[in-house]
Parts: C-alpha cells; sequence; structure tokens
C-alpha cells in the first residue's frame, strides 16, 4: 500500500477564499485606529502603498511555486535556490509566524468573547477557541475550503452592511463636501512623508497571511499556474477591499475627531454609522474573522513542518505523517494547536503580534532573494529585488524586543539544525 499524502483537490476559487479567510476580509478594521492615527488620517493611503509592496513579494511567491509546487512554501524556495542553511532559517522564521498567528487569535477573541458573556473566565474561552482552531483542520481540506467559503460570504455582507450605513450617513450631513471625499487620500492640512511612512509599516500587518498559500502546492490542482494567480489575486482583492472599508470609516469619522478608543475605534465608527445593532454586528463578525486568520495559521503552519518533516530538518517520523483518512498532517495541527493554548497563557497580544511580524518579513525576505536568483529577465529580477527591500526596510523598523526575542528564535532553530545535521551530506 503507498503511504498517504497530501491530495490535490483545491480549484483557484477555493485556493483565493482559504486565502481571504487567511489574511481576513475584516484586516483592517482591528488596525484602523493605529494607523489612522500615525499616518494623520492617510489609512487608504497607506494600505494602497502597502498592498504595491506585498503584491511585489506575492509575485515572488508564485514564481516560486511555479517551481517548486510543493508544501514547504518558503522553506523549499530558499533552500533549492540558495542555501540548505538558509532555507531552515526561512522556515524556521515563517513557522514562528503560523505559531503565534493562532496564539494571538485566541486571546483576542477569548477577550472578545468576554465582552459579550461576562460571568464565562477568560480561561475557558481561550481553551474552547484552541480547541476550535485545532477542530477546523483536522477535517479533510475540502471541509476546510467550504468553511472558508461560508465564513467569507458571511462577512462579506457585513461589510456591505458597514459601505451602506456610511454612505447614507455621509449623504445625510448638511455640512458634506467634495473636499471630505478626496481627504482619505491627500489632506494639505496633515500630510507628511514620515507620517505616511509610519502608517504604512503598520499597514502592511493588513497583508500578514497571503503566504500561508503557497504551502498548499501540494493540495491545488495545476499547482504551477494557481498558486502565483491565486497570491497576486489574494492580495490585489484584499487591498481594495481594505482601502474601500477604510475609506468607509473615515467618512463617518474624519481625522482629527478624537477616539473614544484606538484599538477599537472601528467598532465605534459602526455605532456612529448604523446606531448600537450595526456596532453589536461588527463587534461579533471581528470575533468570526479572527476565528478565520487562527484556523489560517494553523493550517498553514501544519504544512510547512509537513515540507521540512519530509526533507529531514525536522523529525521526520512525527513531522511528516499524514492521517490515512482525512489526507492532513494531523499531528502538527494538534501541536499548533497545544501551543496556541499554552501561548495564549503565557504571552500578550501586543508581544505575540510583534514577534509575529519579525517571522514574516524574515521569510519574505528569503523568497525575495530565491526570486532574485531565479528571475529570468531584468523586469522578474527588478520586481524582486523591490519587493526584498521594501521588507528589509519594514523588518528594520520593527521595535528592539521584537528583534531581541526573535534572534533568540533564529539561535535556537540554528542550534538545531546544526546538532540535527551531523553526519548528514
Amino acid at each position: 500500500m503507498p503511504e498517504p499524502s497530501l491530495r490535490r483537490t483545491l480549484t483557484l476559487p477555493a485556493l483565493i477564499f482559504t486565502g481571504i479567510i487567511m489574511i481576513q476580509p475584516t484586516a483592517p478594521m482591528p488596525l484602523f485606529g493605529v494607523v489612522h492615527e500615525t499616518a494623520k488620517g492617510h489609512i487608504v493611503t497607506a494600505i494602497l502603498i502597502a498592498m504595491f509592496g506585498m503584491m511585489l513579494t506575492a509575485f515572488s511567491y508564485g514564481r516560486m511555486a511555479a517551481i517548486h509546487p510543493n508544501s514547504g512554501s518558503a522553506y523549499t524556495y530558499v533552500s533549492q535556490e540558495l542555501h540548505p542553511t538558509l532555507g531552515f532559517l526561512a522556515g524556521w522564521s515563517m513557522l514562528m509566524d503560523y505559531i503565534l498567528n493562532p496564539v494571538i487569535c485566541t486571546i483576542w477573541c477569548a477577550r472578545a468573547m468576554t465582552n459579550v458573556f461576562a460571568g464565562v473566565p477568560e480561561e475557558l474561552w481561550r481553551i474552547a477557541f484552541a480547541a476550535l482552531f485545532t477542530w477546523f483542520n483536522l477535517r479533510n481540506i475540502q471541509a476546510t475550503a467550504r468553511t472558508n467559503q461560508l465564513l467569507t460570504i458571511a462577512m462579506g455582507l457585513v461589510i456591505a452592511a458597514m459601505l451602506y450605513f456610511s454612505a447614507r450617513y455621509y449623504f445625510n450631513l448638511a455640512s458634506a463636501g467634495i473636499a471630505d471625499l478626496t481627504r482619505p487620500f491627500y489632506d494639505p492640512q496633515t500630510f507628511s512623508f514620515a507620517a505616511v511612512s509610519a502608517g504604512t509599516s503598520l499597514a502592511v500587518l493588513t497583508y500578514i497571511g497571503f503566504d500561508g498559500i503557497s504551502t498548499l502546492g501540494e493540495e491545488v490542482i495545476d499547482a504551477r499556474k494557481n498558486i502565483l494567480r491565486g497570491t497576486v489575486l489574494v492580495c490585489l482583492i484584499i487591498g481594495i477591499l481594505s482601502a474601500v472599508e477604510s475609506y468607509a470609516a473615515q467618512i463617518v469619522w474624519p481625522y482629527g475627531e478624537k477616539l473614544p478608543d484606538i484599538d477599537t475605534a472601528y467598532v465605534h465608527i459602526a455605532g456612529k454609522a448604523g446606531g448600537p445593532w450595526l456596532f453589536q454586528i461588527i463587534n461579533l463578525t471581528l470575533i468570526l474573522a479572527t476565528v478565520g486568520s487562527g484556523s489560517g495559521g494553523v493550517l498553514a503552519g501544519a504544512r510547512l513542518m509537513y515540507g521540512m518533516g519530509r526533507e529531514g530538518t525536522l523529525p521526520r517520523g512525527f513531522f511528516s505523517y499524514i492521517h490515512p483518512s482525512s489526507g492532513i498532517p494531523a499531528r502538527n495541527v494538534a501541536l499548533i494547536g497545544t501551543a496556541a493554548l499554552i501561548g495564549s497563557f503565557v504571552l500578550s497580544y501586543q508581544s505575540g503580534a510583534e514577534l509575529l511580524n519579525f517571522g514574516a518579513f524574515i521569510g519574505f525576505m528569503g523568497v525575495n532573494l530565491a526570486a532574485l536568483k531565479r528571475g529570468e529577465g531584468i523586469i522578474a529580477k527588478l520586481m524582486a529585488a523591490a519587493g526584498f527591500s521594501v521588507c528589509a526596510f519594514l523588518w528594520w523598523n520593527l521595535s528592539s524586543a521584537s528583534k531581541l526575542y526573535g534572534a533568540a528564535w533564529l539561535a535556537v532553530g540554528l542550534v538545531w539544525f546544526v546538532i540535527s545535521s551531523r553526519g548528514k551530506k
């Protein structure tokens, strides 16, 4: 009997739905207040600039997936194109990203649920959400894809309601003018290159997660074409959708009016536009979106572990195991789910988010370098070089604490790699 393996069953539409859920259709909503204040009202401009930078990296991922249509993603691309040690470091960094994503999603969902059900301890919600993320991914990939489609449709309806009530609110204003419609893109009174640059470095968080698409390389039909198409299309769709969501919020609550709470600003803006019921719906939708994002992190992380285990850089017997009936790396899913539960009791949301960015940008830089080496033609090489430069700039501007702890994670991985490589060619 042949050994169980991953199954190519995902179509391009299913891949796009999965990618959108990994990032979240409501991605700019939790970040709105922070980016709005940092960019001095130019959040739409910051999101569009960030979209350009991330699409450069998306092209690099797509080109590498066409050459190496495997589940190892950044680990495989960098190992094959540059050097196995660099590949391990890229994969190890992305692994931190995929593990921390469900950790911070568990923390955020648990806290949000205590606002709805005040009598239930937050610790119980952490256990419940970590278990939910695990259960979602212990099913076969087709079931996960169907769930992602339903989540995307449900969140799309809520976003449409927010856009409708925002437009209605604006057109009912007696003082509404043309300047109010262009100010989210450019306000001469508050524009600052430094402020927009700082806002853009934060707005990149809107797109974190698109790289998870490439980890499904062995479960996608015609992966050599569809991974590139899916990765670029997801970045484009999320970028346009995020710009529209942010634009709608800003015409309701222009820069200069004090926000009641920066962290939950979008929820308050929804309440101003549509009343208490929209306030509650947006709040619940953000919980739903975070569930999708946390599940997506488990999905991508399990496939990355599988790719590294199959190559022997992680213990092969455990990490390369595929469940014979579901066709998914079940042990890896359970391991990440357990890490999400433990991490939710150890880390804070802020510290987890900062470390997540460290791992993501290391992996992005590695993939861009691999694409630069393999690029055929000056345009392909320039796009890869530009993608690397954008990611390096954003990585350099991370906090000192995140770089320190991230370096410690890399050091642990490097020690493991050296020990496990002894005696190997």
